[in-house]
């Protein structure tokens, strides 16, 4: 246990869901003497304000969100302040999206199911300047890492984009419609733009043309 010198560690909590926010407060609670948690905010577009006014040491945020993502909030928070602790908060066990977290300047990257007294020991980690990643997840990244060394993912992959993602954008590079690559691949038009969504957030791009123009400048696809 690290135990804050300056009384308990300042946390706000966001997530779009309030019954999520409802129940980390209640687990919190138990542990007052070590974790205080001083604001919350349902939604990453409304978290800024809250951070901003409240200035908690650790902001324990969930990773998808309705709106800006947890990725987008925690790169915002790191921006304004460097030394401001952001903790991801998800229900995905995906290693690319803790490549992502760390990318954007997280602190850790911890699954929902944790319990109490863990989550708690943790948040003090974080505070105290250590990267806090679950257990599991730290293992896989770690051979994924090595797998990345080696070149054995699909294009794409350092980018943090899937194996589907990485084929719908080759068949963007190939001037392939949305309509087009649904055929292609058998899935729906929907399916194909919640993809593209993806795609974009993870290229940092706001478009199909600045997502092909990226691909090709990287090297994803020649």
């Amino acid at each position: 246990m690290v135990t804050p010198e300056h009384g308990p560690v300042r946390v706000v909590l966001v997530d779009d869901h309030e019954m999520v926010i409802e129940g980390l407060k209640a687990m919190l609670a138990a542990f007052r003497s070590r974790v205080r948690v001083v604001g919350q905010a349902v939604g990453a577009d409304s978290a800024m304000s809250v951070i901003v006014g409240l200035t908690p040491d650790v902001v324990l945020c969930d990773v998808r969100m309705q709106g800006s993502s947890g990725l987008d909030l925690c790169r915002a928070v790191r921006e304004r302040d460097p030394e401001r602790k952001v903790v991801l908060l998800s229900v995905y066990e995906d290693e690319q999206y803790l490549f992502q977290a760390m990318r954007a300047g997280a602190s850790g990257y911890l699954l929902k199911r944790i319990g109490g007294e863990e989550l708690v020991a943790q948040i003090e980690r974080a505070h105290a300047g250590d990267t806090v990643i679950d257990p599991g997840m730290a293992a896989r990244a770690v051979d994924t890492a090595a797998r990345l060394e080696r070149d054995e993912y699909w294009p794409g992959a350092r980018h943090g984009l899937t194996q589907r993602e990485s084929e719908i954008l080759s068949f963007m590079v190939s001037g392939l419609s949305n309509r087009a690559i649904a055929a292609r691949l058998v899935i729906g038009d929907e399916t194909v733009k919640s993809h593209l969504r993806s795609i974009y957030r993870k290229l940092e791009v706001g478009d199909r043309t600045n997502a092909v123009a990226t691909a090709l400048r990287e090297g994803i696809f020649q």
